[in-house]
């Protein structure tokens, strides 16, 4: 099976509990899903290894990645897969020494080239350019042109990501532009037909 030019990267809504897990079971079940950001935003480090176990698991079972927001010290205790840190959250190196060599490490680079060639310089293993959409989930502050994608794409080996308000209505032109993954959140979670229907339309969007 060839895989698809550009896949799912799935970002956690801010509250996990409750019948969280289930939905992302869900989700996932319902077509592939290359990767899973976990983000949850003041909790203690305890609570959040407690919320992230469940979801976790279910990563494993579906052979998606299970990446950790922000946090270093959280992905080592979790031995999660990787980490994506925002330009305040440390340095890609510093992120390598501590997860080791097979660990996904990604760098928000807001709507810079700058940044972004960076991030690969430092040794990150995918950049995120956002916002290309307006979104609830944060405050917005960069906005970004699909054309970035297309750029980078031209010049660079190092997969991209296209974040910020994505949907199954929007999302074409970022397939188009060149966009290696879409990270996607409110888009699925909050579908109004369910994640796993969500899931599936990304996927017959992302195969072509």
């Amino acid at each position: 099976m060839t895989t698809p030019s550009c896949q799912l990267y799935l970002i956690s809504p801010l509250d996990v509990g409750g019948d969280f897990p289930a939905k992302l079971e869900e989700a996932l079940s319902a077509a592939p899903v290359a990767a899973f950001q976990f983000r949850v935003k003041n909790v203690s480090q305890h609570e959040a290894a407690r919320l992230a176990e469940p979801l976790q698991a279910i990563c494993a079972a579906h052979d998606t990645a299970f990446i950790v927001n922000d946090d270093m010290a959280l992905a080592k205790r979790l031995g999660a897969d990787g980490v994506h840190l925002g330009q305040g959250d440390g340095d890609p190196q510093d992120a390598r020494r501590l997860l080791g060599p097979g660990a996904q490490i990604g760098v928000t680079c807001h709507d810079s080239r700058h940044l972004a060639m960076e991030a690969g310089e430092a040794g990150a293993d995918y950049v995120a350019f956002g916002a290309f959409f307006p979104t609830a989930t944060k405050t917005v502050e960069h906005h970004a042109d699909p054309e970035i994608l297309t750029w980078w794409q031209g010049l660079f080996e190092l997969p991209c990501v296209a974040i910020g308000g994505i949907t199954v209505d929007n999302a074409q032109t970022l397939i188009e532009a060149g966009a290696d993954f879409l990270a996607v959140s409110g888009g699925v979670w909050a579908h109004p037909e369910g994640p796993a229907a969500a899931v599936r339309a990304f996927d017959t969007l992302m195969a072509g």
